[in-house]
């Protein structure tokens, strides 16, 4: 359900920190008294000199006193967002360091960053201190009180005091999930006792590399949204992502408590093929080559593990393996692997076809705008990008007869500039694109040069809030062509272009690593004139909104650049969908009001923004439990409704929320409910294949509603029969 996802994800302590990269030697346990590096200061020291130059930097801002009181309140927020840790007293004493950030990056003396981290590492400690020592005694669920899990907006707890009453409340709002999931008095205190001192693990493990990457994000992040700096362990799996390829076992890993797990076995990798490791399997020690010795991992940080297993091709790694059914004090297998290149499959371009009456549509799922950027550099015909990934689906699909395409780009947050250009490119002929302003204001123009395309019939493109940046320049492009329908929500609204800056370029005697900084070095511009940047791309057909701009997205960001509008580049005109609009918005209209999983997800969002408006619980166990019991019942209804109409089998039994942390479930069972949620009923989807259908029947129907519609040149080739 939305509203417990709602509930778990706003309630989560702010330690996004706790997870970050770190590029020094493994040193697992709780640190001591952290300091910046020499390296660190290197490092600055090129940041800042790439940042301040408007020659880098599409909106530069000076480093002086006015950047670094947005540079502190970022920082401070990036470690207690949810002000759950520091009071208003700290918050006082801070003030000092306020406007003394500018001149530390300067003078790369970053000890005001250290010290507010010191006193955050503390007040962690303090906290969970607290949280377990209310566990000795139950909690009275009987009163009416509720608890405000979305602080954002709140104000500094004004004294220790006030701090405990919402740390009383936070750990009771735990402590009542567990309850309502049938947990024991007993079973509640040693998982939560056992959670809070895993976030005191957590924290005291946090390094020189991560307060040093958090505070120079702090810096960078003031300059606009979508600059960063990335320190090298962050680079080098930003890099992976991108290409969808590395080089180690294929598995991915999680930690849970003090054992590092593995979360997802990739098929075909060398893992898969060694037949010897399965989901919930615990890495408990890593060795190198065929001999040598074993280094014991348990404790550790998940990062500092997947940098020992990971390796060259080639190469062979020995794992010590508890497997997942076995106890703690079990005896580890031993299992060797040789690495090799592994292929991100599970992130690539996916093609399914759906079945509409008589209609097949088919659709292109893709996950990101790829592109494996070395390879491309080195002139390799054969680098791995999503457009070459699309186009080899749609000449499949083509050869299995749809007779339709719908891309589907939700969640899609981007990726290469390029590969948005390219891939808009399979299905216009020729022609601009996308128009981008750099530094300075020239206006250059992106455009498709190739002739011909990949698929010529009819197309859509699904979004949603979440499709951004490379997918709204695609989809704009679709729409500002005609060459499709646009279907969904209003997207994102990221209209900058992000270029990244590999430090390690810079001359240097040594082989220390800097890592990579990203900064916005241009605003795009569709080829009408204008621009994604904060409206994003509004469908042609819309679906219910599952967020707000106010919520998400690019207007939710304070330092967003202004949108604004250029000089429309000349491009051709290959169909205008207004005619077809009120018959396709009454079609989906009457196919929705019967269609059960499109009511439920409509109905689930509808009370998901109704909650996250509230921004607080109850934390009476009478009115959490009847609001339970409706949401059991109703969700046992609606798999009932499955079950009666062929649609799914009868479920095992569960609860809505079962009160755990992702990292306290087990592992195998997790992957196995992603993989039936990834199979599932998706309304959305099939409802945009049907509208494809819709609109085709329609056109083939009607000569006169195609004239209107489609241009001489495709009236006879691309809708019409």
């Amino acid at each position: 359900m939305l509203k417990h996802k709602l509930i778990a994800l706003s309630a989560a302590l702010p330690l996004a920190m706790a997870m970050a990269a770190s590029s020094s030697a493994p040193a697992p346990g709780a640190s001591a008294y952290l300091e910046p590096t020499v390296e660190q200061a290197a490092a600055a020291r090129l940041v800042y000199g790439i940042l301040s130059d408007s020659r880098y930097v599409y909106r530069a801002k000076p480093l002086d006193d006015t950047l670094s009181a947005e540079i502190h309140r970022r920082y401070l927020e990036s470690l207690d967002g949810q002000k759950l840790f520091f009071t208003q007293a700290d918050i006082n004493r801070f003030d000092a360091y306020r406007l003394r950030h500018d001149d530390a990056i300067k003078s790369q003396q970053f000890q005001p960053a250290f010290d507010v981290f010191a006193t955050y590492q503390r007040r962690v400690a303090d906290r969970v201190a607290y949280a377990r020592s209310l566990l000795a005694k139950p909690f009275d669920f009987s009163t009416d009180e509720t608890w405000l899990y979305d602080r954002e907006d709140a104000t500094w707890a004004a004294s220790t005091a006030e701090l405990d009453d919402a740390w009383r409340k936070y750990v009771k709002n735990d402590a009542l999930r567990l309850k309502l999931a049938g947990r024991s008095q007993e079973d509640i205190r040693k998982t939560l006792d056992k959670r809070y001192a895993g976030l005191a693990e957590r924290v005291g493990e946090l390094r020189g590399d991560d307060v040093f990457e958090t505070f120079m994000n702090a810096y960078a992040s003031s300059i606009d949204p979508h600059t960063s700096y990335m320190s090298p362990r962050s680079a080098e799996n930003f890099n992976m992502q991108m290409r969808l390829s590395l080089e180690g076992i294929g598995a991915v890993l999680q930690r849970q408590e003090e054992f590092v797990v593995l979360r997802t076995i990739v098929p075909g990798g060398p893992a898969s093929n060694s037949g010897k490791l399965k989901v919930g399997d615990r890495v408990v020690a890593v060795g190198q080559g065929t001999s040598g010795p074993m280094t014991d991992v348990v404790g550790w940080r998940i990062d500092d593990t997947v940098a020992l297993i990971r390796g060259k091709k080639g190469t062979q790694v020995r794992l010590d393996v508890l497997p997942a059914d076995a106890g703690v004090d079990s005896k580890p297998q031993r299992v060797v692997i040789t690495r090799d290149k592994v292929k991100l499959e599970q992130q690539a371009a996916q093609k399914r076809i759906v079945e509409v009456g008589d209609r097949r549509i088919g659709v292109v799922e893709l996950p990101t705008f790829y592109l494996d950027f070395e390879a491309r550099r080195r002139g390799d015909k054969d680098a791995r990008s999503a457009t070459a990934d699309v186009a080899k689906l749609l000449r499949e699909l083509r050869a299995e007869q749809v007779d339709g395409v719908v891309v589907d780009l939700r969640d899609n947050g981007g990726g290469s500039l390029l590969e948005a250009v390219e891939l808009t490119g399979l299905f216009i002929d020729a022609g601009p694109v996308v128009q981008v302003r750099e530094t300075g204001g020239r206006v250059s123009v992106e455009a498709d040069d190739e002739t011909g395309v990949a698929w010529d019939g009819p197309l859509a493109v699904l979004v949603n809030r979440a499709s951004a940046s490379a997918s709204e320049i695609f989809a704009a492009a679709i729409q500002d062509y005609g060459r499709g329908l646009i279907i969904g929500e209003p997207t994102f609204g990221k209209g900058t272009v992000q270029s990244l800056i590999d430090l390690d370029r810079f001359p240097r005697k040594d082989d220390v690593k800097f890592g990579q900084v990203k900064l916005t070095v241009a605003q795009f511009f569709r080829v009408d004139g204008g621009t994604t940047q904060h409206a994003g791309v509004v469908p042609d057909l819309q679906f219910p909104v599952t967020l707000d701009a106010s919520d998400y997205g690019e207007s939710t960001y304070d330092n967003a650049l202004p949108a604004s509008r250029i000089a429309q580049a000349p491009h051709g005109n290959l169909g205008n969908f207004a005619a077809l609009a009120p018959q396709l918005v009454a079609n989906h209209e009457a196919r929705v009001a019967k269609d059960r999983e499109f009511r439920w997800w409509a109905e689930d969002v509808a009370r998901f923004r109704a909650e996250r408006d509230k921004k607080s619980i109850s934390l009476n166990e009478s009115v959490r439990r009847a609001e339970r019991d409706r949401l059991e019942a109703e969700r046992k209804q609606r798999q009932a409704e499955r079950v009666a109409a062929g649609l799914a089998k009868e479920e095992v039994a569960r609860v809505v929320d079962d009160g755990l942390s992702y990292n306290e479930r087990s592992v195998a069972e997790q992957a196995a409910e992603e993989e039936a949620a990834k199979n599932g009923p998706d309304p959305l989807l099939r409802e945009s294949a049907a509208i494809l259908a819709d609109a085709l029947d329609l056109l083939t129907a009607n000569r006169q509603l195609t004239a209107q519609v489609l241009p001489v040149t495709r009236q006879a080739t691309v809708w019409a029969e």
